[in-house]
Protein backbone atom coordinates (compact mmCIF):
# COMPACT_ATOMS: atom_id res chain seq x y z
CA UNK A 1 0.00 0.00 0.00
CA UNK A 2 2.96 2.35 1.17
CA UNK A 3 4.64 1.37 -2.31
CA UNK A 4 1.67 2.02 -4.04
CA UNK A 5 0.95 5.67 -2.77
CA UNK A 6 4.38 7.02 -3.89
CA UNK A 7 4.19 5.95 -6.95
CA UNK A 8 1.13 7.77 -6.94
CA UNK A 9 2.25 10.59 -5.43
CA UNK A 10 5.36 11.25 -7.88
CA UNK A 11 2.83 10.20 -11.27
CA UNK A 12 0.07 13.15 -9.68
CA UNK A 13 3.29 15.86 -8.78
CA UNK A 14 3.53 17.44 -12.00
CA UNK A 15 -0.62 17.76 -11.74
CA UNK A 16 -0.28 19.97 -9.17
CA UNK A 17 2.64 21.73 -9.36
CA UNK A 18 2.57 25.50 -8.26
CA UNK A 19 2.64 27.79 -11.01
CA UNK A 20 4.27 30.64 -8.89
CA UNK A 21 7.67 29.70 -9.61
CA UNK A 22 6.98 29.74 -13.16
CA UNK A 23 4.90 33.25 -13.00
CA UNK A 24 7.77 34.82 -10.70
CA UNK A 25 10.03 33.65 -13.73
CA UNK A 26 8.01 35.50 -16.38
CA UNK A 27 7.90 38.40 -14.30
CA UNK A 28 11.66 38.65 -13.85
CA UNK A 29 11.64 38.30 -18.01
CA UNK A 30 9.76 41.51 -18.60
CA UNK A 31 12.05 43.11 -15.57
CA UNK A 32 15.09 42.08 -17.12
CA UNK A 33 14.62 43.14 -20.38
CA UNK A 34 13.14 46.41 -19.42
CA UNK A 35 16.28 47.38 -17.62
CA UNK A 36 18.36 46.36 -20.45
CA UNK A 37 16.34 48.61 -23.46
CA UNK A 38 16.01 51.36 -21.02
CA UNK A 39 19.89 51.57 -22.09
CA UNK A 40 20.55 53.32 -24.91
CA UNK A 41 23.73 52.01 -25.74
CA UNK A 42 23.25 47.73 -24.87
CA UNK A 43 21.24 46.20 -27.68
CA UNK A 44 20.62 48.30 -30.67
CA UNK A 45 17.08 49.67 -30.95
CA UNK A 46 17.34 48.66 -34.70
CA UNK A 47 18.41 45.08 -34.33
CA UNK A 48 15.24 44.74 -32.23
CA UNK A 49 13.24 46.41 -34.75
CA UNK A 50 14.44 43.71 -37.39
CA UNK A 51 13.90 40.76 -34.67
CA UNK A 52 11.13 37.99 -35.18
CA UNK A 53 11.43 37.08 -31.58
CA UNK A 54 12.94 37.54 -28.51
CA UNK A 55 14.24 34.95 -26.06
CA UNK A 56 15.42 36.73 -22.28
CA UNK A 57 16.98 33.93 -19.85
CA UNK A 58 16.38 35.84 -16.53
CA UNK A 59 19.23 35.30 -13.78
CA UNK A 60 18.44 31.85 -11.91
CA UNK A 61 20.51 31.19 -8.34
CA UNK A 62 23.93 30.30 -8.47
CA UNK A 63 23.06 26.96 -6.97
CA UNK A 64 20.49 25.98 -9.65
CA UNK A 65 23.93 26.12 -12.28
CA UNK A 66 25.79 24.12 -9.76
CA UNK A 67 23.49 21.60 -9.19
CA UNK A 68 21.75 20.82 -12.82
CA UNK A 69 25.44 21.95 -14.41
CA UNK A 70 24.74 24.69 -17.12
CA UNK A 71 21.42 25.99 -17.67
CA UNK A 72 18.72 28.74 -17.67
CA UNK A 73 15.17 28.66 -18.17
CA UNK A 74 13.62 32.04 -19.28
CA UNK A 75 10.10 32.97 -22.04
CA UNK A 76 10.44 33.86 -25.36
CA UNK A 77 7.64 36.08 -27.36
CA UNK A 78 7.57 36.35 -31.21
CA UNK A 79 5.66 38.93 -33.37
CA UNK A 80 2.45 37.14 -34.34
CA UNK A 81 1.24 36.65 -37.97
CA UNK A 82 2.12 35.02 -41.44
CA UNK A 83 4.95 36.62 -41.70
CA UNK A 84 6.06 37.77 -38.43
CA UNK A 85 4.49 41.04 -38.79
CA UNK A 86 2.01 41.86 -36.07
CA UNK A 87 1.94 42.36 -32.30
CA UNK A 88 4.43 40.50 -30.14
CA UNK A 89 2.30 37.31 -28.89
CA UNK A 90 2.07 35.47 -25.76
CA UNK A 91 5.21 34.39 -24.65
CA UNK A 92 6.66 30.58 -24.19
CA UNK A 93 8.65 29.33 -22.00
CA UNK A 94 12.03 28.28 -23.27
CA UNK A 95 15.32 26.18 -22.12
CA UNK A 96 18.88 27.12 -22.56
CA UNK A 97 21.22 24.19 -21.53
CA UNK A 98 24.62 22.70 -22.12
CA UNK A 99 27.76 23.87 -24.05
CA UNK A 100 30.01 26.57 -23.49
CA UNK A 101 27.42 29.37 -21.22
CA UNK A 102 28.40 27.60 -18.61
CA UNK A 103 31.86 29.40 -18.46
CA UNK A 104 30.75 32.55 -19.18
CA UNK A 105 29.02 32.52 -15.83
CA UNK A 106 32.06 32.97 -13.69
CA UNK A 107 29.84 31.94 -10.51
CA UNK A 108 27.87 34.45 -10.67
CA UNK A 109 23.64 34.88 -11.78
CA UNK A 110 23.52 36.13 -15.29
CA UNK A 111 21.12 37.25 -17.57
CA UNK A 112 20.79 36.65 -21.44
CA UNK A 113 18.67 38.00 -24.01
CA UNK A 114 18.64 36.25 -27.35
CA UNK A 115 17.32 38.04 -30.78
CA UNK A 116 15.93 35.72 -33.42
CA UNK A 117 16.57 37.56 -36.70
CA UNK A 118 14.88 35.73 -39.43
CA UNK A 119 11.67 33.17 -39.33
CA UNK A 120 14.03 30.51 -40.62
CA UNK A 121 15.74 30.19 -36.74
CA UNK A 122 12.14 31.10 -35.04
CA UNK A 123 10.41 28.23 -36.57
CA UNK A 124 13.14 25.95 -35.78
CA UNK A 125 12.60 27.24 -32.24
CA UNK A 126 9.11 26.59 -32.09
CA UNK A 127 9.24 23.17 -32.90
CA UNK A 128 12.28 20.91 -31.50
CA UNK A 129 15.50 21.47 -29.80
CA UNK A 130 18.22 23.57 -31.30
CA UNK A 131 21.68 23.87 -31.08
CA UNK A 132 23.38 27.27 -31.48
CA UNK A 133 26.09 27.73 -34.14
CA UNK A 134 25.00 23.94 -35.38
CA UNK A 135 21.55 23.77 -36.44
CA UNK A 136 21.41 27.72 -35.92
CA UNK A 137 24.26 29.96 -37.10
CA UNK A 138 24.65 32.66 -33.89
CA UNK A 139 26.99 35.35 -33.18
CA UNK A 140 27.60 37.76 -29.62
CA UNK A 141 25.48 40.82 -30.65
CA UNK A 142 27.15 44.23 -31.34
CA UNK A 143 26.26 46.69 -28.86
CA UNK A 144 25.63 51.02 -29.06
CA UNK A 145 23.06 52.56 -30.52
CA UNK A 146 23.06 51.01 -33.83
CA UNK A 147 24.45 48.36 -35.67
CA UNK A 148 26.15 49.62 -38.68
CA UNK A 149 29.46 48.40 -37.47
CA UNK A 150 28.15 45.26 -37.11
CA UNK A 151 30.61 42.71 -39.33
CA UNK A 152 29.04 40.43 -41.76
CA UNK A 153 28.94 37.27 -39.68
CA UNK A 154 27.04 39.11 -37.26
CA UNK A 155 24.34 40.13 -39.50
CA UNK A 156 24.07 37.04 -41.34
CA UNK A 157 23.45 34.93 -37.99
CA UNK A 158 19.99 33.69 -37.00
CA UNK A 159 20.26 34.41 -33.39
CA UNK A 160 22.49 37.30 -31.53
CA UNK A 161 23.49 36.77 -28.39
CA UNK A 162 23.97 39.23 -24.88
CA UNK A 163 24.43 38.57 -21.83
CA UNK A 164 24.51 40.59 -18.65
CA UNK A 165 26.56 40.00 -15.32
CA UNK A 166 27.99 41.88 -11.97
CA UNK A 167 26.13 45.20 -13.96
CA UNK A 168 28.07 44.50 -17.08
CA UNK A 169 26.62 43.92 -20.49
CA UNK A 170 27.73 42.58 -23.64
CA UNK A 171 27.58 40.44 -26.14
CA UNK A 172 28.41 36.51 -25.54
CA UNK A 173 29.00 33.89 -27.66
CA UNK A 174 26.43 30.73 -26.84
CA UNK A 175 27.88 28.10 -29.38
CA UNK A 176 27.38 24.42 -28.58
CA UNK A 177 24.79 25.57 -26.19
CA UNK A 178 20.66 24.41 -27.22
CA UNK A 179 17.63 26.27 -26.84
CA UNK A 180 13.90 24.54 -26.58
CA UNK A 181 10.45 24.97 -25.43
CA UNK A 182 10.23 23.97 -22.04
CA UNK A 183 6.64 22.26 -22.12
CA UNK A 184 6.31 21.66 -18.89
CA UNK A 185 6.81 24.63 -17.61
CA UNK A 186 4.23 25.81 -20.55
CA UNK A 187 1.82 23.20 -18.84
CA UNK A 188 2.26 24.64 -15.50
CA UNK A 189 1.89 28.35 -16.79
CA UNK A 190 -0.76 27.78 -18.64
CA UNK A 191 -3.13 25.49 -16.60
CA UNK A 192 -2.87 23.02 -19.71
CA UNK A 193 -0.94 20.96 -22.09
CA UNK A 194 -0.01 23.29 -24.90
CA UNK A 195 3.00 23.46 -27.70
CA UNK A 196 4.92 26.53 -28.08
CA UNK A 197 4.34 26.61 -31.85
CA UNK A 198 0.35 26.88 -30.58
CA UNK A 199 1.31 29.58 -27.86
CA UNK A 200 3.31 31.84 -30.52
CA UNK A 201 1.88 31.34 -34.03
CA UNK A 202 -1.61 30.14 -33.12
CA UNK A 203 -2.84 32.00 -30.38
CA UNK A 204 -4.06 29.71 -28.26
CA UNK A 205 -3.48 31.50 -25.21
CA UNK A 206 -3.73 34.94 -23.97
CA UNK A 207 -0.95 36.92 -22.28
CA UNK A 208 -0.98 36.12 -18.51
CA UNK A 209 -0.54 38.80 -16.11
CA UNK A 210 2.96 37.85 -15.09
CA UNK A 211 3.75 38.19 -19.23
CA UNK A 212 2.19 41.68 -19.66
CA UNK A 213 4.84 43.84 -18.96
CA UNK A 214 7.28 42.01 -21.12
CA UNK A 215 4.71 41.87 -24.37
CA UNK A 216 3.79 45.54 -23.34
CA UNK A 217 7.06 46.70 -23.36
CA UNK A 218 7.93 44.98 -26.84
CA UNK A 219 4.48 46.55 -28.18
CA UNK A 220 5.99 50.12 -27.66
CA UNK A 221 9.43 50.15 -27.88
CA UNK A 222 9.00 47.82 -31.62
CA UNK A 223 5.43 48.15 -32.85
CA UNK A 224 6.98 47.18 -36.49
CA UNK A 225 8.80 44.45 -38.00
CA UNK A 226 11.52 46.49 -39.80
CA UNK A 227 13.12 43.14 -41.76
CA UNK A 228 13.50 43.17 -45.47
CA UNK A 229 10.30 42.39 -46.71
CA UNK A 230 11.22 39.88 -48.70
CA UNK A 231 13.65 37.94 -45.80
CA UNK A 232 9.96 37.66 -44.02
CA UNK A 233 8.34 35.24 -46.47
CA UNK A 234 11.20 32.78 -46.21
Amino acid sequence: MLTFLMAFSLVALPLTADPKKEVDRLDNCGMVLKEIMDIPDDIPSDLIDKAECVIVIPSVLKVAFAFSGSYGRGAMTCRTGEHFTGPWSAPAMMRLEGGGFGLQLGGQATDFVILVMNPRGAKALLKSKVKLGADAAAAAGPKGRDAAAASDVTMRAEMLTYSRSRGLFAGVSLEGSTLRPDNGSNETLYGKKVSAENIIRKGAVAVPPAGQELVALLNKKSPKNLSDPTSLKE
